[in-house]
């Protein structure tokens, strides 16, 4: 018999969004990925990097992704120091419970958030708890001093779309007793961020993506800032090589081109709003999101329905399985036109 260890014979692993195929044949809105392209700096920085003959491939890169660290902490107002670069955030994510959870202590999470974490958790040998959302979007019997070694707060919530106010994050932070992790995967479209609680408090993490914003979902870069004893203790333990040559280059480019990265959420976050005030005028309920998605329910609150009807037009949405979620869809803003042909479906299908 195959000596796997308990936990991870008995876990479920995570179940990413359905990417079909024939992409070109569907209007893709199931995974929250970005309808533009990257900004046109980052493919003259790959292939620049690149060269003509590829030759640089055959050297290891930057063990420490320096220039990237340098680059995010000026954007951002950090050091150096405080900046790690990672193979998408979910590395980062991953590395914090294995730096701060051992084997059967406690890490929790919102549920509904990013269940992810429950897998990294697991694959760790930690416990998992999970708190609900009250009517208000506050976290429901979240305890006045939360014990667990780490607790991830999504901000802006996937799937659901609203941002935590800043003044309750902070009141978040005082509370818990380990790391708290705000996954700010989504917070370039919300207009606000929790990043100056990093330098106030000691036990804060966040983490971004460019695979949202920066239209890198296919080059798996990711960030995370905190103080320098945490990214000093992450550095330990993850891959030494972590980041390739070429999505070096394009972090550093995709980061460097503000203009660029402005046009491009500003379009999604106007297609947003049209597009909430279009299901809203068709009879859905649809939660005020700060993300690139919404999540909306239909009048008769059967989600699933509507999925397979717009799954037969070649729309693909996310639906979730979850008791919690199962009302609705999770419907990430493609470009104008694909989500005017999105509300003419949702509209033929009633």
């Amino acid at each position: 018999m195959i000596p796997l260890r308990p936990n991870i014979a008995n876990m479920k692993g995570y179940v990413p969004g359905f990417q079909p195929p024939d992409l070109a044949a569907w209007i893709k809105l199931n995974t929250n990925e970005n309808p533009y392209p990257p900004s046109p700096e980052v493919v003259k920085a790959i292939l620049a990097e690149l060269g003509p003959d590829g030759a640089s491939l055959r050297i290891y890169p930057s063990a420490s992704s320096q220039k990237l660290r340098e680059v995010a902490g000026e954007l951002y107002g950090f050091d150096p120091s405080w900046v790690i670069m990672a193979n998408g955030s979910d590395e980062v994510l991953n590395n914090l419970i294995r730096a701060f959870a051992g084997e059967g202590e406690e890490v929790g999470y919102v549920h509904p958030s990013y269940s992810y974490y429950a897998t990294l958790a697991e694959v760790q040998g930690a416990r998992v708890r999970t708190f609900g959302l009250t009517n208000d979007f506050r976290i429901a019997g979240f305890t006045d001093r939360y014990a667990g070694k780490v607790f991830f707060l999504t901000t802006p919530n996937a799937p659901l779309g609203p941002a935590f106010p800043l003044e309750y994050i902070e009141e978040l932070a005082g509370r818990c007793g380990g790391m708290l992790v705000l996954d700010e995967t989504y917070a370039d479209f919300a207009g606000s961020s929790a990043l100056a609680l990093v330098k106030k408090y000691e036990n804060v993490v966040v983490t971004r993506t460019l695979s949202k914003s920066y239209s890198l979902a296919g080059m798996r870069l990711g960030f995370a800032i905190a103080r320098p004893e945490v990214i000093g203790a992450l550095d330990k333990i993850r891959d030494h090589y972590n980041l390739d040559r070429l999505a070096q280059a394009a972090c550093v480019a995709a980061l460097r081109d503000q203009a660029y990265f402005r046009e491009c959420t500003g379009k999604i976050c106007a297609t947003r709003e049209w597009f909430t005030a279009g299901l809203r005028a068709s009879g859905y309920d649809v939660i005020p999101s700060q993300g690139n998605f919404v999540f909306a329910s239909p009048p008769d609150r059967n989600g699933k329905r509507v999925y397979d009807r717009l799954f037969e037009r070649k729309i693909l949405v996310r639906h979730f399985s979850d008791p919690l979620l199962a009302h609705g869809l999770r419907i990430s803003i493609g470009t104008q036109e694909e989500m005017d042909r999105t509300l003419a479906a949702i509209q033929e299908i009633g």
